[in-house]
């Protein structure tokens, strides 16, 4: 498998589980933007996986959703 296709089929994963987590703690992408201090369309690119988010932003999006970062990167 090509690493282009393996990333997107991580990024793609990732972002459904980020969709899911949020939507448990029913908050919005505009909402979730607001806690981590990005605009809504960059949460927005994350969880239809065509961004793909460095530690620190991990860091912050698990702190805002109140999650162990365990569990937001625990999707595959």
């Amino acid at each position: 498998m090509k690493s282009n296709t393996r990333d997107a089929i991580i990024l793609k994963s990732f972002g459904e589980h980020l969709k899911k987590l949020r939507q448990s703690k029913e908050i919005s992408q505009e909402k979730l933007g607001n806690l981590i201090n990005v605009p809504q369309s960059t949460i927005g690119r994350i969880e239809r996986g065509e961004s793909n988010p460095n530690l620190c932003l991990l860091v912050i999006i698990a702190k805002a959703l109140k999650v162990d970062i365990k569990e937001l990167v625990d999707f595959i």
